[in-house]
């Protein structure tokens, strides 16, 4: 039976072609030294991210091609949100800095077991992974705009270290990558229907 045609051309896919678009202007906001450019266009970015999610879900877009778009720009959005933390507030990165090498460590380890495993980008789309997005996305806006909460910080740092631990395990234990896996409860629960069935 021939697959059916996913239909690509849709509100969530050009939400996140808008983040990707967006990069290139994002990385010239930092090295031109462009403060509140940078802000406004990375907000901007967190917010898309957030809208085309729930799109997809409400209106039943959700597609492979999406899922794959969508973690690739979140890849760079978090990329150049870690890149621009360090221009901009050198002095908070390098006083956390075990915080936040930490932070990259456990995201690259996910990418590279992925990559070597898959030959490809995770576009699991977990649950924890997601909140994880917005909590980094909420610091950042309220980190420029207010100045810096330690207790939401510690939170927020917490969340992210668990999320991207959830992900690195489920990249090491299963045996193809799939789109949309959403936690490890899910990927059980879904192996022992399977068993059942």
């Amino acid at each position: 039976m021939k697959a059916r045609r996913e239909n690509i051309y849709n509100v969530p896919n050009a939400l996140s072609a808008y983040r990707l678009l967006a990069f290139p202007v994002i990385l010239w906001c930092i090295l031109k030294l462009h403060r509140d450019a940078f802000v406004i266009l990375l907000c901007i970015n967190l917010i898309t991210d957030i809208l085309d999610g729930l799109i997809a879900r409400l209106f039943k877009l959700e597609t492979e091609f999406g899922a794959r778009l969508d973690s690739i720009a979140d890849a760079g959005t978090f990329i150049l949100a870690l890149a621009g933390m360090l221009v901009f507030e050198y002095d908070f990165v390098s006083g956390h800095s075990v915080f936040f090498i930490l932070l990259a460590l456990l995201y690259a380890a996910g990418l590279a077991v992925s990559f070597i495993r898959f030959g490809r980008m995770p576009s699991l789309h977990l649950y924890s992974f997601k909140i994880s997005g917005y909590l980094q996305g909420i610091f950042l806006f309220t980190y420029f705009v207010f100045g810096y909460n330690a207790l939401y910080f510690g939170f927020m740092m917490l969340w992210s270290y668990l999320a991207f631990a959830e992900e690195l395990y489920i990249l090491l234990t299963i045996p193809e990558l799939r789109s949309n896996l959403k936690g490890i409860y899910f990927m059980y629960k879904k192996q022992k229907q399977s068993h059942v069935h």
